[in-house]
């Protein structure tokens, strides 16, 4: 068996697991999704406020947040009558971070 010296000795995830993964990225790989996930970024926001920033309408931005908050990377809490969204965690920074990090090098 050939062996490079640059092979990583990271076991390979089950199928599952890589089938999750890869559905994970998908989430990222829309641009407006990623222009919500950038206006959450350090801050908590309404629908309304989302809307009028990305100037887009509550109904096509309330769609986008289902899918990030399905896929985890979004969270949410009433106040009042409103519904106000947050990055679900840390990971989801990091992981913006990394990857405009590595698409501006």
């Amino acid at each position: 068996m050939n062996k490079c010296s640059n092979v990583s000795n990271n076991k390979m995830p089950d199928e599952e697991t890589l089938i999750d993964l890869a559905e994970l990225f998908k989430v990222f790989g829309d641009s407006t999704r990623m222009r919500i996930l950038f206006a959450l970024l350090g801050r908590e926001v309404c629908v309304g406020d989302l809307a009028d920033e990305l100037v887009m309408t509550q109904s096509a931005v309330s769609h986008q947040l289902r899918i990030l908050k399905q896929a985890h990377l979004v969270g949410s809490r009433r106040e009042g009558k409103s519904i106000i969204y947050f990055l679900a965690d840390d990971h989801v920074r990091t992981i913006i971070d990394q990857g405009l990090e590595h698409v501006e090098e």
